[in-house]
């Protein structure tokens, strides 16, 4: 297997850098580019040399021994200053050594759950913790990176596995009176193990708490979206203007309002379509952001919006506009009022549709997973025959071990490191 490296800090320039090495050959890059290998886990100075024994750097070097290292192989890491010439110097003389080649993205990582230093769903969480801008995911993915989730499968799995030895027990020696049949707590264990997977499976989804909770803004043309849009956005994104259909495309931003992830969506004024084939096909897109969203504001007619959809009194400052009767919010994007018991709404809502802090959301492979275990499990209650119940047992298993990556295929794997960074 090759030795890979990466710078693992920010890019540069910065004050350190720091080179990581994973792989059989590092305590052999170590030599060729410190003089030595220093005790394990200890800090230890160094200059750092090429291959001809020019002078790099003077920084810190260490060394973890596999297995018990971050990748589960022998690991090196290399503290030098963070400008762009040092770390380019010293990747070039590692690049210079045999067996010894740059990292691909997430390849650390990868290793790592080659070597069953972390398995596949704490992988998944590292990856969401690398890509969190609000403290709500980074709490999320510290959950599922920690490996809380993990343990919480590995406690379904053996309740599996115990409700396993008891159907075997029944095949093995079902000429034996006291284990002839299972236990009448048998189908009482079951249920309760399906209502543990189904409380997990109603948790909020990991792609609303990745992506943000979706509000888009829909009505009719000049109702106000761009203009409560911006407002909202705290900047002019959107094109605002009297000429009715000035909006054509749908227009997104990333907003976090009490550390909560939203994506605010504008679009085309809703209407029936005439000949502006441009228009009409803003129209169809913002009818697919409407099914899309989270939650819709109804900035039209009252009562002709989509269910479930907030119904907005906006441009409330406007004495000409028609009023609402019975809005959820009247607001003013224009004068601000009523727009911090908007952003407060939206708030109260996100928060019950987002996992609550340090609770574990699951991603969509995930869910199909744990969808799988539950249909096994249901599938096991009511059968009379032994060999059936088992087989169910076995693919509920079966279900668990891919969850935390027992058994895996590459593409999933490939698709999930392919989001790591170089060094990570």
């Amino acid at each position: 297997m090759d030795t890979i490296f990466a710078l693992s800090s920010g890019a540069p320039p910065a004050g350190i850098g720091v080179i990581r090495i994973t792989g059989p050959a590092a305590p052999m890059a170590l030599m060729a580019i410190a003089g030595r290998v220093p005790a394990p886990r200890h800090a230890t100075r160094a200059v750092f040399r090429d291959g001809s024994g020019e002078a790099l750097d003077d920084g810190l070097m260490l060394f973890f021994p596999g297995p018990a290292s971050a990748t589960g192989e022998d690991l090196a890491e290399l503290h030098c200053h963070g400008g762009r010439a040092v770390v380019a110097a010293i990747e070039a003389a590692l690049s210079a050594l045999p067996d010894c080649r740059r990292a691909e993205p997430g390849e650390f990582t990868r290793r790592a759950f080659a070597n069953g230093r972390i398995d596949l769903a704490e992988a998944e969480g590292l990856a969401d913790l690398l890509a969190a801008e609000t403290q709500l995911q980074r709490r999320s993915a510290l959950q599922l990176a920690s490996g809380a989730f993990s343990r919480q499968v590995e406690e379904w799995r053996a309740s599996v596995l115990a409700l396993s030895a008891q159907v075997e027990a029944v095949l093995d020696f079902d000429d034996e009176d006291d284990v002839a049949e299972l236990p009448a707590s048998f189908s009482t264990s079951v249920n309760e193990l399906s209502q543990a997977l189904l409380g997990a499976l109603d948790a909020p989804h990991a792609e609303t708490l990745r992506d943000g909770y979706r509000v888009a803004l829909a009505g009719p043309p000049n109702a106000g979206k761009s203009t409560l849009f911006n407002a909202l956005c705290g900047d002019d994104a959107a094109i605002t203007a009297d000429t009715a259909g000035t909006t054509r495309d749908v227009l997104t931003r990333p907003l976090a309002l009490a550390g909560i992830p939203f994506t605010l969506v504008d679009m085309a004024g809703l209407r029936a379509p005439g000949d502006d084939g441009i228009e009409a096909i803003g129209i169809a897109r913002a009818q697919g952001e409407i099914q899309r969203a989270d939650l819709v504001l109804w900035l039209g007619r009252e009562g002709s919006g989509p269910e479930g959809s907030w119904e907005i009194d906006a441009q409330c400052d406007r004495p000409e506009r028609e009023p609402k009767v019975a809005p959820r919010l009247r607001v003013s994007a224009v004068t601000g009022e009523g727009m911090d018991d908007l952003r407060r709404a939206l708030i109260e809502r996100a928060r019950e549709e987002m996992p609550t802090p340090g609770a574990t959301a699951l991603n969509r492979r995930q869910r199909e997973r744990m969808g799988e275990a539950l249909e096994a499990l249901d599938g096991a209650e009511g059968l009379g025959d032994p060999l059936l119940v088992a087989e169910q047992l076995r693919r509920c298993r079966a279900a668990f071990d891919a969850l935390v990556g027992r058994t895996s295929t590459e593409d999933v794997l490939d698709t999930l490191f392919g989001r790591f960074c170089i060094g990570k």
